[in-house]
C-alpha cells in the first residue's frame, strides 16, 4: 500500500478551523487564526466551488489547501484559480499528502473548465518552492508588484515639500 491510499480528501468543513490553523502554525511558527477564520468562512460560503480541501489519514486532519476561483481578474477573460494557501502537518510531509491535495483540486477544477491554477512563494522557501516545480508549476508571464504604503506616502510628502520650498 502506498501512502496516498491511506489519505481522504474532502472538502473543508467549518469543524476544520481549529486543526487548520494547529498545521498551519506548526509550519509558521505563528498562529494565523484571524487570517483562517476569515479564509476558511468565504470557503464555506462558496458552496458552489468545492475548492478549499482537507486531507485525513486516520481520521486526523493532516493537510489543506485554500483555494479560490476568479472569473477574469487582472485584465484577462480566461477563468482561473488561486492556490491561496496549502500546509501538511510536519510529520507528514513527503508522504503524499500535498501530492493527494494537488491532484484533487486539480480535478475539481478541470470539472469546472478551469485550465490554469495560480499560486505564489517566497523565493525563501525552497521547500515549497521545489514541491511546486515537482507538481508541474512553473514561473508566469507575469510579475507581481508590491507597493509599501507607508514608504509611498513618505516619498510624496518629501516631493510636496521640495515644490513648496522651490515655489517660494
Amino acid at each position: 500500500m502506498t501512502h496516498n491510499e491511506s489519505i481522504v480528501v474532502r472538502n473543508l468543513r467549518p469543524r476544520d478551523l481549529d486543526a487548520v490553523i494547529e498545521v498551519d502554525s506548526r509550519n509558521a511558527g505563528r498562529r494565523r487564526t484571524e487570517y483562517f477564520k476569515v479564509k476558511l468562512a468565504q470557503a464555506i460560503a462558496d458552496t458552489g466551488i468545492q475548492v478549499s480541501l482537507a486531507a485525513e489519514r486516520d481520521g486526523r486532519l493532516v493537510g489543506f489547501l485554500l483555494a479560490r476561483v476568479y472569473y477574469g481578474e487582472f485584465g484577462s477573460a480566461e477563468k482561473a484559480a488561486v492556490l491561496d494557501t496549502i500546509g501538511v502537518h510536519p510529520d507528514q510531509q513527503g508522504q503524499g499528502v500535498g501530492v493527494a491535495l494537488l491532484r484533487q483540486l486539480r480535478q475539481n477544477l478541470m470539472a469546472l473548465g478551469i485550465q490554469k491554477l495560480q499560486t505564489q512563494v517566497r523565493w525563501e522557501d525552497p521547500a515549497l518552492l521545489a514541491f511546486f516545480h515537482r507538481s508541474g508549476f512553473r514561473p508566469a508571464a507575469r510579475i507581481d508588484l508590491d507597493l509599501d504604503l507607508a514608504a509611498a506616502q513618505v516619498a510624496d510628502d518629501r516631493r510636496e515639500a521640495q515644490r513648496e520650498l522651490a515655489g517660494t
